[in-house]
């Protein structure tokens, strides 16, 4: 990686929580297309009111997020799409989960 590629590139974040109130489900927007791109050496403060989206566009970025969470956008660490990556961890996180349940 050369000093001018990005070392952190978040493109059109968008997060979204299903919630389950009663027999409703509801939908809350917590982060509505966010971007930025750092380049090594980079410092980026992320500044905004309390509510604002600051966590979940940090823990989307680290794939700490809970299973409710709808994640879109695009989340490049040096060359890494790392949403891809976390829906793969997910996936065979389910699977794993489907085959011990058949197993029983």
């Amino acid at each position: 990686m050369n000093s001018n590629q990005n070392f952190l590139s978040v493109e059109n974040l968008s997060v979204n929580f299903n919630l389950f109130r009663g027999v409703e489900n509801t939908t809350i927007q917590a982060v509505r297309n966010v971007s930025f791109t750092m380049k090594k050496g980079e410092i980026l403060g992320i500044v905004g009111e309390s509510g604002s989206g600051k966590s979940v566009t940090t823990s989307s970025i680290a794939g700490l997020l809970p299973k409710n969470a709808q994640v879109e956008g695009k989340i490049f660490f040096e060359e890494t799409d790392l949403l891809s990556l976390f829906n793969l961890s997910r996936s065979k996180t389910k699977l794993k989960k489907n085959a011990a349940k058949q197993l029983r």
